[in-house]
């Protein structure tokens, strides 16, 4: 079994010497890749599969324009991209939709994202990273690592199946959900609130809202969850169910048909799709949807992205989390490298508080997106002492930045746990029946 061992123990001599070896050539590991190079770092970018490679997630938050803009990109994504203004809720408790936008959040300045094909996204920031420096490698994985004082020695498969090593002085997981250092350092755990799978694929001929709305994701809630609506510029719309691990283990019939069925139990969503063809006919499945690191850090390590944690995509907050971790991450390398790890002590302290703030501000909503007090506050949203707008600031991705959310928001939830306390049965009813259904599926009787 791969493994993590000590370097100078194994008496391997390396085939190739950099700086920094990233592990994964997506968002998160690209864009730290390009910073590093930009900055005359010697950095060896390493990615499993080649690109283009399909990757769900394709809905971003406004709050990535500056990270697009900051690494060059921001044209090319808005020619690729369709515009998202903002986001539409179907509840089957309620006879009306409900439209918000984040132009309606705090900070006016960023209005709109984009739904782009990630295969698209992911190909541009890898080939952005070669642009500045880096030495960009596909069909590259990384096996085993090996740390000791002086930093890691790396082995690698290629893709016609041959062997090789890298030794750097720094060392970059951002292997996505593969998780590959905290899979070997024992790290990862399974989050207890935000246990779920997914089903999802691409439709060509749905049914897409009008004018200026077009673009926008639509969430639709259902008895096991919910699902996304994502509409993309080539004309074929995302759409995937988020469930339960209860209900997911229920199958009993092929994946494409199942995946019919579960939409047809959203009459809304299944309306929308009435005229759609599901493309190629595929249908994808994951599971173990939610988890989170005890750590991110280490003296010659960090884990960016999904490599750290991962939560229901409810509010598309993946490729946000992931680039945003790339830049929290570049002061902390260079810091590395330049004074040691001894003298990178603060940096690290910095990075695992970033870390650990994004997951926790969307945590907070994902949890209770399925409850029937919020999701009354979605449907119905109001405003008072701008905590709409707070709320929309979050979703919008705007959390580290000067923006001044928190007390609104702390009045928001306040709100909602006032809300909640007033209906004691339907909440009761509420948090028993999630956690019935957030039990793992092997914990699950037949």
């Amino acid at each position: 079994m791969d493994s993590i061992h000590d370097a100078k123990a194994a008496g391997q001599a390396p085939d190739y010497h950099c700086d920094v070896l990233v592990i994964g050539g997506g968002p998160a590991g690209a864009t730290l890749a390009t910073l590093l190079a930009r900055r005359g770092c010697d950095v060896h970018l390493l990615e499993k599969e080649r690109h283009p490679r399909f990757h769900i997630g394709e809905s971003l938050l406004p709050a990535n324009g500056l990270l697009f803009g900051a690494l060059g990109v921001r044209e090319q994504v808005e020619r690729m991209g369709m515009t998202k203004w903002g986001v539409e809720f179907v509840s089957p408790e309620h006879a009306h939709r409900s439209y918000l936008e984040f132009a309606d959040a705090l900070d006016k300045s960023a209005p709109h994202a984009w739904q782009v094909r990630r295969s698209e996204l992911d190909e541009l920031l890898f080939r952005t990273a070669r642009q500045a420096g880096a030495r960009t490698l596909e069909e590259h994985q990384a096996r085993e690592v090996r740390f000791d004082g002086d930093g890691a020695l790396v082995t690698v498969q290629r893709g016609d199946g041959s062997r090789a090593s890298w030794r750097c002085r720094y060392l970059v997981d951002a292997s996505g959900r593969d998780t590959l250092l905290a899979n070997r350092l024992g790290s990862k755990r399974r989050h207890p609130d935000h246990n779920s799978s997914a089903l999802y694929g691409h439709f060509r001929g749905a049914q897409r809202l009008e004018g200026r709305r077009e673009g926008n994701i639509s969430i639709f809630w259902f008895a096991h969850g919910w699902f996304w609506f994502i509409p993309l510029a080539d004309g074929t719309t995302s759409v995937g169910a988020v469930v339960w691990p209860a209900y997911l283990k229920g199958r009993d019939r092929p994946l494409a048909d199942f995946f019919r069925d579960t939409i047809a139990l959203c009459p809304a969503l299944a309306g929308r799709l009435r005229d759609a063809e599901l493309v190629d006919g595929q249908v994808h499945a994951t599971g173990n949807y939610s988890y989170l690191g005890t750590h991110c850090v280490g003296e010659r390590y960090a884990m960016l992205g999904d490599a750290y944690a991962f939560v229901d995509p409810v509010f598309s907050s993946g490729v946000y989390l992931a680039m945003s971790s790339a830049f929290a991450a570049e002061p902390l390398v260079q810091a590395t490298l330049q004074r040691g790890p001894a003298g990178a002590a603060r940096e690290r302290k910095a990075f695992d508080r970033f870390m650990r703030k994004g997951p926790r501000e969307f945590g907070w909503f994902i949890y209770r997106v399925t409850n029937p007090t919020m999701r009354g506050f979605f449907m119905d949203p109001r405003n008072p002492l701008r905590m709409q707008e707070a709320v929309l600031t979050v979703l919008a991705g705007d959390i580290h930045g000067r923006t001044p959310f928190r007390l609104p928001l702390s009045l928001f939830k306040g709100l909602y746990y006032l809300v909640s306390a007033a209906h004691p049965v339907r909440t009761w009813n509420a948090w028993r029946a999630r956690r019935r259904n957030i039990r793992p599926a092997d914990a699950v009787a037949s």
